[in-house]
């Protein structure tokens, strides 16, 4: 049977056009919302882990961080840290307390350094996607050494959930490497014989949409589940956009109320949250979610899903169709 290049492949600037699909959420839901954890405290860059330089991105500090060369940067590492020893146990408890679930994009790495974190995920029902194996930029690997660290995130994870993982994100948007990515991963879960369900590296649209699945079979497609970067806290340590714990609330708020319409006059979407723990797991900043979960929960027809689950229900609905393209 003939496969399927592993090329990245043209770009679709149509999408579904004027007329998406109804994807009749679970319960006649009028959204699906999307909550995900990015933890990677731990694995980023530092000479602890063997590197020569220091991070510089996502703390705090903000934007324009000089590494340090040859040296550790340990006041970064502690602002790392707050992420793993306090944000994602806030978080968690909020997420308890609401009971609803998350997923969480995990770094191998990270989660073969704070167990506990992974026994607590598990208990709590939340999804394992794969976040990579360390939270840096892959540009630099090899095709090889990419491959292997894919394998040892898959068993970091699975030691952790007791599965592999269904779905992966890698992120770090600016890196050379995306490219190669996509068909790399997947052509090492089929060598492992794990089924790749779902893809998050996309920012394209507010629905899954299928692509084919690079390297296999004609007739094989890959799902991609559509992730955020302005419904994100990660914007607090970039541009501050979000200075007050409203700010952040009142965004979130906006964009679920537009997408609750649509839901409404008949066009239901998915709305993607991205939260990291050393960000919004500070006290303020969790207030803003808070206040926008308390917000969503008090609506009607509001799924909070998985995104594993939100694949598997688009999956049903929308069975991969090889003429379809990216549809």
């Amino acid at each position: 049977m003939a496969t399927n290049s592993e090329e990245y492949g043209p770009r679709d600037i149509v999408g579904y056009g004027r007329f998406p699909p109804d994807p009749k959420w679970p319960g006649g839901a009028k959204i699906a919302i999307s909550l995900v954890v990015n933890y990677e405290e731990g694995s980023e860059l530092t000479p602890v882990n063997g590197d020569d330089t220091t991070e510089v991105l996502a703390s705090e500090l903000g934007p324009g961080v000089t590494p340090h060369i040859g040296q550790r940067d340990v006041n970064m590492e502690s602002l790392y840290e707050y992420g793993s020893r306090s944000g994602v146990w806030r978080i968690l408890r909020l997420f308890e307390k609401h009971r609803i679930p998350c997923t969480v994009y995990a770094v191998g790495q990270a989660l073969k350094m704070n167990p506990e974190v992974g026994e607590a995920l598990r208990e709590g029902g939340h999804e394992f996607a794969s976040h990579g194996w360390r939270w840096i930029d892959r540009s630099a690997w090899t095709v090889e050494e990419e491959e292997e660290n894919v394998r040892k995130t898959i068993r970091a994870i699975a030691k952790a959930s007791g599965g592999p993982p269904k779905g992966w994100y890698y992120g770090m948007v600016g890196t050379k490497a995306s490219p190669r990515s996509r068909a790399l991963v997947a052509r090492v879960f089929r060598e492992e014989n794990i089924p790749l369900e779902y893809w998050c590296d996309d920012y394209s649209d507010d629905l899954p949409h299928w692509v084919p699945m690079p390297g296999g079979k004609a007739d094989e497609g890959l799902l991609l589940v559509p992730y955020s970067l302005d419904c994100n806290d990660y914007k607090n340590v970039t541009c501050q956009a979000f200075i007050t714990p409203d700010h952040f609330a009142q965004y979130l708020i906006a964009a679920f109320d537009e997408l609750y319409q649509e839901g409404l006059d008949g066009s239901p979407k998915m709305m993607s949250i991205g939260l990291h723990c050393r960000i919004v797991g500070r006290p303020a900043r969790l207030a803003g979610l808070r206040k926008f979960i308390e917000y969503a929960k008090a609506k009607e027809g509001v799924w909070f899903a998985r995104r594993d689950e939100i694949a598997r229900h688009f999956k049903d609905r929308f069975p991969y169709q090889p003429s379809s393209g990216s549809k």
